[in-house]
C-alpha cells in the first residue's frame, strides 16, 4: 500500500475552504485544518454582542466547518507578528485597510513552518482564481508560492487545472483530473459541488470574515492612527473599533456611544481603562471617552452623549462622568443641536 499523504489546510470559515479539504479527503488525503488568529476576523463577536443579532449564530465558523468536515483544526495567535502585515504591508492595500495580497503570504508562510515542523506533505487553500482583485488573480497567485517559499507545494483544489502542475500533482499524491477549474467572482460552481457533497449551510461573510475590508471599520481605523500619530494598535482597540457610535470632537479624544442595550453591557467592561459618561436623568448611551479632557471639552462631550439620549429635547440632561480612577460626579447639560455635531465627526 501507498503512504497515505497529510495536508495542512487554511481554513477561513467558508465555504471555499470547506470544498478545498472535502476534495482531498475524497482522494483519501489526510487533512488538518490551521485558523491564524489575527483579532481581525471574529464575524461572531458583534453577533454575540448586539441584542438585535440574537438570531444570528454565535459560533466560530472555523471550527464549525473543521467539526463537519471531521478534521482537526489548530487555532494559532498570530496577533503580534500580524500587526507588520497591516501596518506596513509590501504590496500595499485593497479598497481599503485590506492588506490581501501580504495576508496571503504570511499566512501560507506560516502554514507552510507548521508543515514542516509536523512532517505533513503539502499545504491547500480554498483559493479560486479571479475571485479576489488582490490575491487571487492569476498573476498574483505565483507570488505567494514564491515569496512564502511554499513553492510547488501549495495546492488550490478549487482551481488547480487552471493552474501549472504543482508537485502533489506531479508525484501522483493526488489525481489533479479529479481536481477542479473554477475561476471568477461566480459562486454558482462552488453551490453546485457543495450540493453533491451534500453540504446544505455554510458561512458566507463578505471579504473573508476580514473587518479590514470593511470601509467603515478601516475609516476608524485609519483615524485612530491619525489621532494617535503611531499607525500601532492593540487588541482593545481592534475590538474597540467593532462596537458601538464613534464621534471625534477633536484630534486628541473620540467618544464611543453604545447603540443598543448589548453593545452598552460591553462598553461597560472598560469602565475601569476609559472615563465614562451615563446618562442617569432619560435613557442613553453607556459612552467611553478615548482621551484627556479639559473641563470645556467634557462639557460639550456630555452634550453631544445627550443628544443621543431620550432627553436630547428636554432643556437639561443630567449625567454621571466617572474618571479613570472611579471618581465619579454629576454634569448638568443641555443637549447639543444637530448643528452642532458635524458629520465628519462621525466616523
Amino acid at each position: 500500500m501507498s503512504e497515505q499523504r497529510k495536508a495542512v489546510a487554511l481554513v477561513s470559515g467558508g465555504l471555499d475552504s470547506m470544498l478545498a479539504v472535502r476534495v482531498m479527503q475524497e482522494q483519501g488525503i489526510h487533512v488538518e485544518g490551521i485558523n491564524f488568529f489575527t483579532g481581525f476576523c471574529v464575524e461572531g463577536h458583534t453577533h454575540a454582542i448586539r441584542k438585535k443579532d440574537q438570531a444570528k449564530p454565535k459560533r466560530n465558523n472555523a471550527l464549525w466547518v473543521a467539526e463537519q468536515l471531521g478534521i482537526k483544526l489548530h487555532i494559532v495567535d498570530i496577533i503580534e507578528e500580524y500587526k507588520d502585515v497591516v501596518i506596513n504591508p509590501k504590496h500595499g492595500y485593497g479598497a481599503n485597510l485590506n492588506p490581501c495580497l501580504d495576508c496571503k503570504i504570511f499566512m501560507v508562510r506560516k502554514a507552510h513552518e507548521w508543515m514542516c515542523e509536523h512532517d505533513f506533505d503539502f499545504i491547500i487553500t480554498g483559493e479560486v482564481v479571479g475571485q479576489r482583485p488582490m490575491s487571487q488573480r492569476k498573476d498574483t497567485m505565483p507570488v505567494v508560492q514564491h515569496e512564502s517559499g511554499v513553492e510547488e507545494l501549495l495546492l488550490r483544489p478549487l482551481s488547480a487545472r487552471n493552474l501549472p502542475e504543482t508537485l502533489p500533482e506531479r508525484e501522483g499524491w493526488v489525481d489533479r483530473e479529479s481536481l477542479h477549474d473554477f475561476s471568477g467572482r461566480s459562486r454558482k460552481p462552488q453551490f453546485a459541488l457543495a450540493k453533491s457533497f451534500g453540504f446544505t449551510e455554510w458561512a458566507t461573510p463578505a471579504g473573508g470574515c476580514c473587518f479590514l475590508t470593511d470601509a467603515s471599520y478601516s475609516h476608524k481605523l485609519a483615524d485612530l492612527w491619525k489621532s494617535r500619530g503611531d499607525r500601532n494598535y492593540e487588541m482593545d482597540d481592534i475590538m474597540l473599533l467593532k462596537v458601538g457610535r464613534h464621534i471625534r470632537p477633536a484630534r486628541h479624544f473620540k467618544l464611543i456611544l453604545a447603540r443598543e442595550e448589548g453593545e452598552g453591557r460591553f462598553l461597560q467592561g472598560y469602565r475601569r481603562q476609559y472615563p465614562t459618561l451615563e446618562v442617569t436623568s432619560h435613557g442613553g448611551p453607556y459612552t467611553l471617552i478615548d482621551g484627556d479632557l479639559s473641563e470645556e471639552e467634557l462639557a460639550q462631550a456630555a452634550a453631544i452623549v445627550a443628544r443621543y439620549s431620550q432627553g436630547k429635547s428636554a432643556d437639561e440632561v443630567t449625567l454621571e462622568y466617572a474618571d479613570r480612577q472611579g471618581n465619579v460626579r454629576q454634569l448638568h447639560v443641555r443637549p447639543a443641536s444637530p448643528d452642532a455635531i458635524p458629520a465628519e465627526w462621525i466616523l
